[in-house]
C-alpha cells in the first residue's frame, strides 16, 4: 500500500502543499483538494489506464489516410517509427492530434500521407489494431482533438473510509483544481524536456545536449544509468557509443554527430526528429505555466477566482483581460460558468494581451536571461513557431468513481492538452513515481 499525505499532518479545509520534490521541481506545488489522499498506484497493468481520444469524424477525400489506432503498452514515437518502417515510408509522413501514454490501452487517430488502406491492412504489430476510418485533405496536427475519455484504476489505496473520502475528493475536484501540466509532459522516466528547452532558449547548446544525453535518473535501467554517468564525467564520445544501449537511438544519433563533428552541439541537436526537437521549448513553456499557477496559489489566490490583470476565457476560445473596474463582472461570469480564469504563457510576444499583468512571467524569464527574442531565435533554430498561448487555470471534471476493498475506478473526460494524472494526484496525494 502506498499512502498519500498522512492524515494527521493535515486538517479538513486547509490547502495542501505537495511534499514531493519531483512535483515541486516541475512547478506543481499545490493541490486543489483538502483531503490527505487515498494513496495507491497507477498502471499495475496497461488495462488500468484506458484512454479514448474524442476527435472530429474524418472525411472521405484527400491525400491523407486517417486510421484509428488502438495500442497496448506502446510508446508513441516507437510505434510511429515501427509503423513507418513496416510501410517503407518516412516517419514524417505520419502525424497525430495528441500524444498518448505508453503504459496504457489507448485509442486515437493518426494520419498517413499517401498511404493506402491495402498497405495498412498488410501491417501486423503485436498489441496494435489499425482501422482505416476515412481520408483528409490535411494531416492531423497536435491539438486537433476535442478531448480524451479516461477509465483509470488506482490500486493499493488506503482502505479506511475509502468510499466517503473518494466522494469528498470527487466533489472538490468538480469545484475546480489546478490545471497543471502532468509529469508526462516533461518525460516519464527522465523529466528533462523543459530543462533542455530552457537551455535552447538561452543558446546553451552544449548544456542542452548534455542534459538530453547524459542526465541520468534512478528509474532507468542500471546499464543505461551507468553509461550516462560515465559520459557526463568523461565526455568520451567514442566510449559512450560503445556503452550506450542500442535502444537509445536518439542519444546515439547525437553521439555519432559529435564523433563526426566534435563540438557541433547545435548540429547534434538537429539530428533529432523535428517533432521531438520542437517539444523541448514548448515543455519549458509548460513548466512556466505550472510555476506561474503555483506562485499565484503561494499568494493564496485560488485558481478559480479572477483578479485584476488576469485573463478570463470564454467558451468560444476568446480571452479578455480583467480590469479593476471590470472585476465584479468577471467574477460574476466565472461564478455562473460563463467564463474561466486563464493564464497567458509567453512566447515570441510578451504583449499579446494589452493590460494583462506580465510582471511575474517577465521576472521569471528575465532571471533566466530569456526574452521574446529568445523564443524567436528558438523558432528559427527548431523550425516551429513559439507564440504565446492561453490556458485555463482550473479543471472541474465530473468524476464517476467506484470503490472496492483497496481499489478505486475513476471515469472522466478532459479537453485536449489536459492531464489525467493531474486529476488522479488529487485523489492519491502520493509520490508522483506511483503515477508513471
Amino acid at each position: 500500500m502506498e499512502p498519500g499525505i498522512m492524515a494527521e499532518e493535515t486538517a479538513p479545509g486547509r490547502r495542501l502543499e505537495s511534499p514531493w520534490p519531483l512535483e515541486r521541481e516541475l512547478g506543481m506545488r499545490w493541490y486543489g483538494t483538502a483531503d490527505p489522499g487515498i494513496g495507491g498506484h497507477l498502471r499495475e497493468t496497461p488495462e488500468d489506464f484506458v484512454v479514448e481520444e474524442v476527435s472530429p469524424a474524418p472525411g472521405t477525400d484527400g491525400d491523407y489516410l486517417v486510421v484509428r489506432v488502438t495500442r497496448r503498452n506502446w510508446e508513441q514515437q516507437h510505434l510511429v517509427r515501427e509503423l513507418a518502417r513496416r510501410l517503407g515510408i518516412s516517419h514524417r509522413r505520419i502525424t497525430w492530434a495528441g500524444t498518448k501514454d505508453r503504459r496504457a490501452v489507448t485509442t486515437q487517430l493518426i494520419s498517413l500521407y499517401r498511404v493506402t488502406e491495402e498497405q495498412i491492412r498488410k501491417v501486423s504489430l503485436r498489441d496494435v489494431t489499425l482501422e482505416p476510418v476515412g481520408r483528409a485533405q490535411e494531416g492531423l496536427a497536435l491539438g486537433q482533438l476535442t478531448g480524451n475519455r479516461f477509465g483509470i484504476a488506482i490500486r493499493g489505496c488506503d482502505p479506511r473510509d475509502l468510499r466517503e473520502r473518494v466522494d469528498r475528493i470527487a466533489a472538490e475536484v468538480a469545484a475546480g483544481i489546478p490545471n497543471y501540466y502532468g509529469i508526462q509532459r516533461f518525460g516519464v522516466i527522465r523529466p528533462i524536456t523543459h530543462a533542455v528547452g530552457e537551455a535552447i532558449l538561452r543558446e546553451e547548446w552544449e548544456e542542452a545536449v548534455m542534459i538530453y544525453v547524459a542526465r541520468s535518473f534512478p528509474q532507468e535501467k542500471e546499464a543505461t544509468r551507468v553509461a550516462r554517468q560515465a559520459f557526463q564525467e568523461g565526455r568520451d564520445v567514442r566510449q559512450a557509443l560503445r556503452d550506450y544501449p542500442v535502444h537509445l537511438s536518439y542519444e546515439r544519433a547525437i553521439l555519432h554527430r559529435l564523433q563526426e563533428k566534435p563540438g557541433d552541439f547545435p548540429g547534434a541537436l538537429r539530428v533529432l526528429p523535428p517533432r521531438l526537437l520542437s517539444l523541448f521549448v514548448s515543455a519549458f513553456q509548460s513548466w512556466l505555466f505550472n510555476e506561474l499557477l503555483s506562485r499565484r496559489m503561494d499568494a493564496g489566490t485560488p485558481a478559480t477566482e479572477p483578479v485584476a490583470g488576469d485573463l478570463i476565457l470564454f467558451p468560444d476560445g476568446k480571452p479578455d483581460v480583467v480590469t479593476p473596474a471590470g472585476l465584479p463582472a468577471a467574477r460574476f461570469q466565472v461564478s455562473r460558468g460563463r467564463a474561466e480564469t486563464a493564464l497567458f504563457i509567453p512566447g515570441d510576444d510578451f504583449r499579446a494581451h494589452p493590460g494583462y499583468d506580465m510582471t511575474l512571467p517577465a521576472d521569471l524569464l528575465g532571471r533566466r536571461g530569456i526574452s521574446a527574442e529568445s523564443f524567436r531565435k528558438a523558432s528559427a533554430f527548431v523550425g516551429t513557431a513559439y507564440a504565446g498561448t492561453v490556458r485555463r487555470m482550473a479543471l472541474s471534471p465530473a468524476v464517476t468513481a467506484n470503490t472496492g476493498d483497496d481499489t478505486v475506478h475513476l471515469a472522466f473526460t478532459l479537453s485536449g492538452g489536459e492531464y489525467a494524472t493531474t486529476v488522479c494526484r488529487e485523489f492519491m496525494k502520493a509520490d508522483p513515481l506511483q503515477m508513471i
